[in-house]
């Protein structure tokens, strides 16, 4: 069995999930999150038992309730709408994503037209967009590079959704590159250190493995994106699973070498129950993989520093 390290939460993730924690601990349940705060049905579950309840937006949350906000950030109307409910607001975006926002913000000022890399309906296209929804144009993908219109093809910006392929990320910035030759690029690269480092992981592989098992679940976008380069990289078959129990015991027949990896809002505890589950059925030996080590941190939000009562958003 091959295990690609890195695995486990990302820094934003744990931030994240920290925060509600937080919440619940300073304030007392109910604590209301604004959407998923990860993009985990293992994580939402276990903090709902804790007395955390999601909502869709802000005003199913009773006037002056803890209301955290999630990961993938928000546009600034959400927060607009938590300051007129008097919302003691936490705010846990992960500060890669609040980084694309700024960005997105200079872009606005300086009047460019600004190429969103993303798929539709995912939240964090949703917040970044909302930071300039009359500069913002999104691109899914390389193929929808020949239908964008911009108003001056000599002022126009890219940006990405931080939890995709880097792969295609790159295919479609030279697609963007070729139609408008004086793209701006962001100051840095976009996509999440994390992503980027469990798919260098999975490629690494990939090619070694006949099955590759990605923990992670259906809505997670960089979950979805480490099976499908796997898949893009030699992996005989790969698969997405939320957990050891939706694997399919056909899956492992004739196979001899099967890779493990996770997404980066997987806890540790459903990684180590597919490995257990593998070493039952005859997998025990592990060669680990770690092309690359993680040592990011992030703060608290703010609202959880000093006396953590929170705050309606400035």
């Amino acid at each position: 069995m091959l295990l690609a390290r890195p695995r486990g939460y990302c820094a934003g993730v744990a931030r994240a999930v920290e925060a509600v924690e937080a919440a619940l601990d300073r304030h007392g349940p109910p604590v209301y999150v604004r959407r998923q705060i990860v993009h985990n049905t293992h994580v939402v579950r276990t903090l709902e038992e804790r007395g955390a309840v999601f909502v869709q937006e802000a005003d199913e949350v009773p006037e002056g309730a803890v209301l955290v906000l999630s990961a993938h950030g928000v546009a600034p109307v959400v927060h607009e709408q938590a300051r007129g409910l008097n919302l003691r607001t936490i705010d846990a975006t992960c500060p890669l994503v609040t980084k694309v926002h700024k960005e997105a913000v200079r872009f606005a000022a300086d009047d460019h037209d600004i190429l969103l890399i993303g798929h539709e309906g995912h939240e964090e296209v949703i917040g970044t967009s909302g930071e300039a929804p009359d500069h913002v144009h999104l691109v899914d993908g390389p193929g929808d590079v020949a239908r964008l219109r911009v108003r001056d093809p000599a002022k126009v910006a890219w940006l990405s959704q931080t939890t995709l392929s880097v792969d295609e990320t790159l295919a479609t910035v030279r697609a963007l590159r070729e139609r408008f030759p004086e793209l701006r690029d962001p100051p840095s690269d976009d996509i999440c250190y994390a992503t980027q480092n469990r798919q260098t992981a999975v490629k690494e592989i990939a090619a070694r493995s006949d099955l590759v098992l990605v923990v992670g679940s259906p809505n997670s976008s960089n979950s979805v994106r480490l099976a499908e380069v796997a898949a893009l990289h030699g992996a005989a078959a790969a698969h997405l699973v939320d957990d050891a129990g939706e694997i399919d015991p056909a899956w492992l027949e004739g196979v001899r070498t099967v890779g493990v990896t996770s997404g980066a809002s997987v806890p540790e505890v459903l990684v180590r129950g597919v490995l257990d589950l593998l070493a039952a059925a005859g997998y025990g030996a592990v060669e680990e993989v770690e092309p690359v080590r993680e040592h990011m941190v992030f703060a608290p939000p703010r609202e959880l520093r000093g006396d953590g009562r929170g705050e309606a958003p400035r």
